[in-house]
């Protein structure tokens, strides 16, 4: 009982934190967003360091180090929390010595901003597997004025305790983080880079960020695959579709409006059938187990961009144009029951015609992608509609145009699969922003 009765404090400890910081017309607005896979290594990263210095064996996973991560929120408020995952995990992880700070380059950041991190009130906190824990809000001493903070790179910094085992990830950041040498302790108060030897290419169990905001700030989650999440963008040049989206909104509504990624390069809409670190996939989830956690537990959300299906029709999917527009119905039936004043945008999904990929490029795949953006068009199903296909389309081969093929991340000739920098620029630029008026949208359920 009295066991019990002290998780009923911490978590009226919390809840009130929480509603004490958002006053004064403010509330919860999610500003970053890295959708969970895993357990490490599985997924698909891109330009990936060696990882075997930081992490021996992944089963074992963290062990007694620092982490560094490196993010981007794309709307700032003077408090925030965070969101430490454990979900694919199979054993209780034990973080603590968490901060927050601003970067000021690599695993350094800028004096005087690390800010400690706590939840119900206590510098540590034990997630189960399956689990994840918000932490207690977070007073920024340098955000006196968020709208100064545009652009600017957020690092969380925790401490993993003894072993983790495996390890709840996002494989495909495109953004450069830091981790500390195994047995190496809690490193996070520091500002220097000196404990911080090992870079990576992903987010570990960080997967979501909020901003306390205004009254009438609103976010939108862009929601899919590898065309979301950016692969063959820029490393570290934040230049996904969703990226370019954001900036275009914010020349309109400034720090009012976030654009978060709750893309997973390789994911499906209507597969696979089960997910877990007994079974994982490297897509992560099929979309439809992911929409409570990645999405409708999320604060603020006002509008979803759905761009995804292309992996569904894969080799390795192989799943019917019927089977995937069933699922992807489901999926905003459940959104729209959640989310009653939200919109729901579908996205048409761009050509893989004649792709090197060995599961991509032939011709029914084409046939069911076509099938599939017919459905997206002309059903009614969503608020609105954003055509990729149409922005993108060679007309003359009928893969994707031939200036938005060779890759941006690393160099090379591209796979007629993923859009370069050239090809996200020309997708977020055909958005119609009037689909995002706030007078079109309501606000999610979740404040």
């Amino acid at each position: 009982m009295h066991a019990l009765n002290c998780l009923v404090a911490a978590s009226l400890l919390v809840a009130s934190l929480q509603t004490a910081t958002a006053k004064d017309g403010e509330h919860w607005v999610v500003s970053w967003t890295g959708a969970v896979q895993g357990p490490y290594p599985v997924g698909n990263p891109s330009a990936q360091p060696e990882q075997k210095f930081a992490f021996p064996e992944p089963a074992t996973g963290a062990r007694d180090q620092t982490f560094r991560l490196i993010v981007r929120p794309d709307i700032w408020g003077r408090r925030a929390r965070i969101r430490l995952s454990n979900a694919f995990g199979t054993k209780p992880v034990t973080f603590d010595g968490v901060y927050v700070g601003l970067q000021s380059g690599s695993a350094a950041l800028i004096h005087g901003s690390n800010t400690p991190v706590t939840f119900a009130g206590t510098a540590s906190v034990t997630v189960s597997p399956g689990n994840s824990v918000w932490s207690d809000a977070i007073a920024l001493p340098f955000a006196k004025r968020p709208d100064d903070l545009a652009g600017r790179r957020l690092a969380v910094s925790f401490h993993v305790a003894g072993q983790s085992g495996p390890m709840t990830w996002h494989a495909k950041a495109l953004t450069t983080s830091y981790v500390g040498a195994p047995d190496a302790g809690a490193k996070g108060a520091l500002e220097d880079e000196a404990s911080f030897p090992y870079a990576t290419a992903s987010w570990f169990f960080l997967d979501a960020i909020e901003m306390t905001a205004p009254a009438d700030a609103f976010a939108i989650m862009a929601f899919g695959d590898s065309i979301t999440d950016g692969t063959a963008s820029t490393m570290n040049g934040d230049d996904r579709w969703p990226n370019v989206l954001s900036r275009r909104l914010k020349a309109v509504y400034g720090n009012k409006v976030a654009v978060v990624n709750g893309g997973i390069g390789g994911n499906q809409i209507a597969g696979p059938a089960e997910y877990g670190p007994d079974k994982p996939y490297a897509g992560g989830p099929a979309s439809g187990q992911r929409l409570d956690r990645d999405v409708l537990s999320l604060s603020g959300i006002s509008s979803l961009i759905w761009l995804e299906g292309i992996n569904d029709f894969s080799k390795n999917g192989n799943f019917t144009a019927d089977q995937v527009i069933a699922a992807m119905k489901d999926g905003v039936a459940r959104l729209r029951a959640k989310w009653p004043q939200a919109r729901i945008i579908g996205a048409t999904v761009v050509s893989a015609l004649g792709s090197t990929s060995a599961a991509h490029g032939f011709p029914e795949q084409d046939d069911k992608r076509k099938a599939l953006n017919a459905f997206i068009r002309t059903s009614g199903t969503f608020d609105g509609v954003i055509d990729f296909d149409r922005a993108t389309l060679d007309p003359t081969s009928g893969g994707l145009k031939p200036e938005f093929i060779p890759e941006s991340t690393t160099g090379g000739a591209g796979d007629k699969l993923h859009p370069n920098r050239t090809g996200y620029l020309a997708m977020g630029q055909a958005i119609d922003l009037d689909l995002f008026k706030p007078d079109k949208i309501g606000r999610s359920a979740k404040q």
